[in-house]
């Protein structure tokens, strides 16, 4: 799932896919660099300016159109609004960073093609969390996740639309983050598909003390982690590094043959 953000205070590229023509340009250049899923975001997860409704449509929607065409188009809202309108244009994920704060959210998807991404935070999005505290962070998140779905089944949508995400540190300090992905098969054993958002992520930037435009090499040894513990979806920025990573991992687990074998045949 390649990132791509319409948004001027994205934590990792900082505006530089804001512009509609930058927005696009990148788009295509996932999609070329093997993307499955592009998600496309009009409003950050973190605290920041507020951004009404009918701004964060104005921001996704012309980028879900040209995106449709190229790959699955995932958006990434926690409004229920919104959702409708990026579904309409086809997209065909709702990635819920909120983790169905608001239920009307599942009613937008419920009886639609689209699926649904739950996702595991504390607080509402554009909202500080200092010091977060958890008395087993493995388990609560997985609890948090396990009561999300039961809501969303609840108000029609259907298993098979539903997709998990532990949040990586959403609402979660590095220590908090770390035990998440060592356990992650835990919150796997939820029983839906899970993904792992772990892109340059401040997890990564404290453990190697790493600067936010020195972490590639960090993410792609959580993307490989993640998926051994069960992540089948992974959600990054640089799509061309992670792809290679990513099908090398899926032929040394046996599910995918390489390309062509030359070597002592």
């Amino acid at each position: 799932m390649a990132i791509v953000n319409r948004t001027p205070d994205s934590f990792h590229d900082r505006g530089s896919t804001f512009a509609l023509e930058k927005a696009l340009e990148r788009v295509k250049q996932a999609a070329d660099e093997g993307a499955d899923w592009i998600d496309i975001g009009g409003v950050p997860f973190a605290p920041g300016p507020e951004v009404s409704a009918a701004e964060e449509i104005d921001r996704v929607l012309p980028v879900v159109t040209e995106a449709r065409h190229l790959a699955v188009v995932s958006v990434d809202t926690f409004r229920p609004e919104v959702a409708r309108a990026v579904i309409e244009a086809g997209a065909g994920v709702i990635n819920d960073t909120s983790g169905l704060r608001d239920p009307a959210m599942a009613d937008a998807v419920a009886g639609t093609d689209a699926q649904l991404v739950i996702t595991h935070s504390l607080a509402p999005p554009r909202t500080p969390w200092p010091s977060p505290r958890y008395t087993d962070v493995t388990a609560q998140v997985a609890g948090f996740l396990r009561e999300r779905v039961a809501l969303a089944l609840s108000r029609g949508v259907r298993p098979d639309q539903l997709i998990i995400d532990p949040g990586h540190d959403l609402n979660k300090n590095t220590l908090q983050t770390l035990e998440v992905t060592r356990r992650l098969d835990e919150i796997a054993a939820v029983g839906y598909p899970l993904l792992a958002a772990v892109s340059n992520k401040d997890f990564i930037g404290e453990t190697l003390d790493a600067a936010q435009t020195d972490r590639l090499s960090g993410t792609l040894a959580a993307v490989v982690f993640c998926i051994t513990r069960g992540a089948r979806i992974v959600r990054v920025h640089d799509v061309a590094a992670t792809v290679d990573a990513v099908r090398m991992t899926e032929a040394m687990l046996g599910w995918r043959p390489p390309v062509y074998t030359r070597h002592n045949v």
